[in-house]
């Protein structure tokens, strides 16, 4: 199951219906939720790690606490370290009614760092993750609205939420395995009941026509046809300004008329599929086996690993990787394209493309890159 069909049930039908127009309730395998980020594993990160701000936040009756009330200060090798979670003083504050939002678990939390993975490349949108955990009886934020579109899952617990949509007052008992999304501007808010609340909350972070047009403007104006300045005396005589503006204008949407589009969208695929974060756990245990690689290596894609495969000019392809690009001869497309549509290989099964020893080497690049592990 991809991300966006654990998070919305028929991926295709969402896109189709829900995405961007309203709120959408989905109930899923609580199992397949709970194991994303469960309450044990919130207690773990706040009571037995070295976690910092701003990873993390505290509300409470609708007001974000100063940092101050549960951080705390020491020293690495005599270096300040500041910022550091007091695991005392938060649990004081939990246990007295405070929301504590973990922020960013898509950084550093394994689960959900591949769920985000998943969903971006579902989406085509950066998304993030962040995860809230209420006590019994209260309420961390008072109605609002957020400037992003949300998909909301319950893991522990239950918490109501009272939702504005389109007019209309939603009330919504979140349980595990009950997924949510809210729309941009969606006004909400939540409160628990008898029982503490985890959930989290995925935010899509949109990328907008204006920001394409605006990448694409910019392009045009790089031309230094742009760079003669501005007409001598135009304070006195505006109008000797708005006359050449005209001018300028028509020559920007002059060559906005040539631009190639279908290159344009592919610059920006390309701009997506290389601002990603990769995901290299075990990296540094696949370097130290890469050099024993042999034919009969058992390899593995690892998990939700950007993997790409365009032609480019100059008889190249692209591989692009989520935060890099590779340029390789043209005709390893056929070999590269193979490998995108493999959950586990061997170098030998390269065999109808390559020889014993280029094989080995794309073999070992690849793994290099992060693209492929080592089987364990």
């Amino acid at each position: 199951m991809d991300a966006l069909e654990l998070l919305s049930g028929d991926a295709q039908a969402f896109l189709r219906t829900a995405w961007a127009s309203h709120a959408h309730i989905h109930k899923a395998d609580p199992d397949d939720v709970v194991e994303k980020l469960s309450l044990d594993d919130v207690d773990g990160l706040l009571t037995s790690t070295a976690l910092r701000t701003p990873a993390l936040r505290v509300a409470r009756d609708g007001s974000v606490l100063p940092s101050s009330a549960y951080t705390r200060s020491a020293t690495i090798a005599g270096a300040p370290l500041t910022g550091l979670i007091d695991a005392r003083k938060l649990i004081e504050l939990f246990d007295g009614g405070a929301t504590l939002v973990l922020q960013g678990l898509h950084r550093y939390w394994p689960p959900l760092a591949e769920l985000i993975r998943g969903l971006e490349a579902s989406l085509g949108h950066p998304c993030q993750a962040n995860a809230y955990l209420t006590p019994p009886g209260s309420q961390g934020f008072a109605l609002h609205s957020d400037t992003h579109d949300v998909f909301v899952f319950q893991t522990h617990g239950s918490k109501q939420w009272e939702i504005h949509d389109r007019g209309e007052q939603l009330d919504v008992l979140m349980e595990p395995g009950t997924c949510m999304y809210l729309p941009t501007g969606t006004p909400h808010a939540a409160r628990t009941q008898q029982t503490a609340s985890l959930h989290v909350t995925v935010g899509i972070n949109l990328t907008s026509w204006r920001e394409l047009l605006q990448r694409t403007v910019t392009d045009v104006l790089a031309d230094p046809a742009f760079d003669d300045r501005l007409p001598v005396g135009y304070p006195d005589d505006p109008t000797v300004l708005a006359d050449e503006l005209i001018d300028q204008l028509r020559r920007v949407a002059d060559r906005l008329t040539t631009v190639d589009v279908r290159a344009r969208a592919d610059d920006e695929a390309r701009r997506f599929f290389t601002t990603r974060t990769p995901l290299l756990r075990g990296a540094l245990t696949d370097r130290l086996l890469v050099a024993a690689l042999e034919d009969d290596t058992d390899l593995v894609r690892r998990a939700d690993a950007v993997c790409v495969v365009r032609a480019a000019a100059d008889e190249r392809v692209l591989l692009l990787l989520g935060d890099r690009e590779l340029r390789m001869p043209a005709r390893l497309t056929p070999v590269l394209e193979y490998i995108r549509e493999q959950q586990q290989l061997r170098p030998q099964d390269l065999a109808d493309w390559l020889d014993p020893a280029s094989r080995l080497v794309l073999a070992s690049r690849l793994v290099r890159e992060g693209l492929l592990q080592v089987s364990a």
